[in-house]
């Protein structure tokens, strides 16, 4: 059985974690072994440099690197092994937050993003992205008592609508691979729209 690799994007108090729950319960109930993970993080190394870009002051340019080199990482010790025994991986982010956050947010430039990860990915591209579209509005109250925010998200509105249109633009890059839901729904709608996504393409019988 070929593996499956399926990234959950979106701003946090989208919902991403919820639904990756569920869904990796849905794959195990069908025998499939599952791996969740997240970025930038997944491994030791990568868990220090994310600690580093969601809480230090540093140019786009350097967070960017930083989160490049996590993902390497990533990609070498847990993503690549996961797909080649058959595992469905299931990540929270991937590299469409990069472009997002550090591309369209931080208004880095798109085409060393792309160089970056021409590099660091070798081709490898998530068979689904499920991105969870949610205003930052929205997000903000969700987000309110849950813990002290990080230093992105802290930013103002504008900032994430800025990142908002990286995703979108993102889509329209690659539309085939993406499944916008609309995150601004009650968590049982937002579950049904996440598994219809997944069962369209085959993956859940």
């Amino acid at each position: 059985m070929s593996g499956l690799f399926i990234s959950f994007e979106g701003i946090d108090g989208a919902g991403k974690s919820t639904h990756i729950a569920a869904l990796a319960h849905a794959f195990k109930a069908r025998g499939r072994a599952v791996t969740q993970t997240r970025e930038p993080g997944g491994t030791p190394l990568a868990e220090t440099l994310r600690r580093l870009v969601l809480n230090d002051p540093m140019d786009a340019l350097t967070e960017s690197l930083l989160v490049f080199a996590a993902r390497r990482d990533h990609i070498g010790q847990v993503i690549a092994p996961a797909l080649a025994k058959g595992e469905v991986v299931l990540c929270d982010r991937f590299s469409d937050a990069t472009f997002a956050y550090q591309g369209a947010g931080r208004e880095f430039d798109w085409d060393v993003l792309l160089t970056l990860e021409k590099w660091v990915q070798e081709g490898l591209q998530p068979d689904l992205t499920v991105w969870f579209d949610l205003p930052a509005s929205v997000a903000a109250v969700r987000l309110a008592d849950a813990r002290v925010p990080d230093k992105f998200e802290s930013q103002p509105g504008a900032f994430f609508e800025k990142v908002a249109s990286g995703y979108a633009r993102r889509q329209d890059q690659a539309p085939q691979r993406f499944a916008r839901i609309n995150a601004n729904q009650s968590p049982e709608e937002v579950w049904k729209d996440v598994l219809a996504a997944v069962q369209a393409r085959g993956f859940l019988a």
